[in-house]
């Protein structure tokens, strides 16, 4: 992993410490609907950094996921800038590190685009993953 891509793996691990969409057991304290939503499979980490919607949307999960989408891009394109990143590089490694991060039962995207389910296995990682 070369200098670069490992500050920006740290810098996005940062940025899902303190953003609320990215760190599942503290936005689960702060935001129930958040939290039920992930649990029951209605909302999942995509690869490039954003939370989706898996199935169909209500306009209140909709509203949801873009407000916490809006928040994270915004931390990204202010760490990518100070990274010397793309703002695409780096919601991928951001991306990456979520996936990382879920929990068994959680949803979350497979590199071939499809929703997965987390197991106890380690879940399927983009070949451009950290």
């Amino acid at each position: 992993m070369t200098k670069t891509i490992r500050r920006m793996a740290l810098g996005a691990a940062l940025a899902a410490m303190t953003l609320g969409g990215l760190a599942a057991p503290a936005q689960a304290q702060r935001d129930p609907a958040y939290a039920a939503a992930r649990a029951e499979g209605k909302v999942g980490e995509k690869m490039d950094g954003y939370l989706g919607i898996v199935g169909a949307a209500t306009p209140a999960l909709q509203a949801m996921v873009d407000d916490i989408n809006i928040r994270r891009r915004a931390v990204y394109a202010e760490r990518a800038q100070a990274e010397g990143a793309t703002l695409e590089e780096y919601a991928l490694t951001a991306g990456c590190l979520a996936i990382a991060r879920t929990e068994v039962g959680e949803k979350y995207q497979a590199p071939d685009g499809s929703w997965q389910t987390r197991t106890s296995a380690p879940p399927l990682r983009h070949s451009r993953c950290p």
